[in-house]
């Protein structure tokens, strides 16, 4: 029985970790239509807000087990489920700060094999090797789609001609696909932080999903413009056609993920499907500086929060 204050301590430290999804990864589903000027932050973040909600409550149970026992088999105490959440919560900050849209999987995934090697736990290297995997695919698999998404997309106006009926027809497509990148984003993400505090059975999951999807709510509102607008005017200036595809491709490939239990970076996801657009419109449209920049962030970001995991249970851990 794990004692109250401890149990406060793992629910403010799970809302921080949830905080962070939505203000790091929040910003990926309305960053392509604010760099399109279809929609203003704000409105933006209500909507994604709402949707990540819906989509943790409803389908986020299925990334919980591989969270919470799939990488490390056996139970991990209190303490190292609260340093798991507090390191992968911190190195996601950073990134937030520093506007460099990371992965909170991969610091949450990172900080789980930390604290396990740590403990000199069972570590599933299997599980490990389809995780990164997954998280190798997911921008490929967003890139080609969004590149033949954009070419079938452009034939089809072109075909139809541009006219304001078409416009507003995008207009509303766009923050539809929005909506769906929002719903994918919570049914991934909610079980990098409930499976960790799951894995304890002390609350029922599906009470912490609803805490998890209002983090991640809460988080995209106050915090999430700097991502956003990173990823919608930094890496391509998107058109309505490049960010209602961009977005599209997004939600399915992460949907996708989500419902075989893998958990996977939604920015990884959204970066390659802002690829696939600027290689489609050519590579000089595309900000390799900033690329640049989020691939080392996407190197660094499990190698520190597993090492800062890894530490601090070595000293508050027994």
């Amino acid at each position: 029985m794990i004692s109250l204050p401890l149990l406060v301590l793992l629910g403010i430290a799970g809302f921080y970790v949830g905080w962070n999804i939505g203000a790091n990864d929040g910003g990926n589903c309305i960053g392509t239509s604010l760099g399109a000027g279809l929609i203003s932050f704000r409105r933006g973040a209500v909507l994604v807000a709402f949707f990540l909600l819906v989509g943790a409550v409803l389908q986020g149970d299925r990334v919980v087990e591989t969270v919470g026992r799939g990488i490390v088999s056996e139970d991990l105490p209190a303490t190292a489920v609260l340093l798991v959440l507090l390191s992968g919560g911190l190195v996601v900050s950073m990134a937030t700060f520093l506007r460099i849209p990371v992965s909170t999987s991969q610091s949450v995934v990172g900080a789980v094999v930390g604290v396990g090697l740590s403990m000199g736990a069972n570590v599933s290297d299997g599980r490990i090797r389809s995780i990164v995997l997954s998280w190798i695919l997911c921008p490929v698999m967003a890139m080609l789609l969004s590149a033949v998404g954009y070419l079938l997309l452009r034939w089809v106006i072109r075909r139809v001609g541009w006219s304001f009926r078409v416009e507003r027809i995008m207009g509303w497509l766009l923050l539809a696909s929005a909506c769906y990148a929002a719903y994918s984003l919570g049914a991934n993400n909610a079980g990098n932080i409930v499976g960790p505090i799951g894995n304890l059975r002390e609350v029922p999951t599906r009470f912490l999903l609803v805490l998890s999807g209002g983090a991640m709510a809460i988080g995209v509102i106050t915090f999430g413009r700097g991502v956003a607008e990173a990823i919608g005017r930094g890496i391509v200036p998107l058109d309505l056609v490049g960010a209602l595809v961009v977005q599209t491709a997004t939600g399915l490939v992460i949907h996708f993920y989500s419902m075989i239990g893998i958990p996977v970076s939604t920015s990884h996801t959204v970066v390659g499907a802002v690829i696939g657009v600027g290689l489609v419109r050519g590579i000089q449209a595309m900000g390799r500086r900033k690329i640049a920049e989020i691939g080392i962030g996407w190197i660094v970001t499990p190698t520190a929060a597993g090492f800062l995991c890894f530490l601090l249970s070595s000293i508050f851990v027994r």
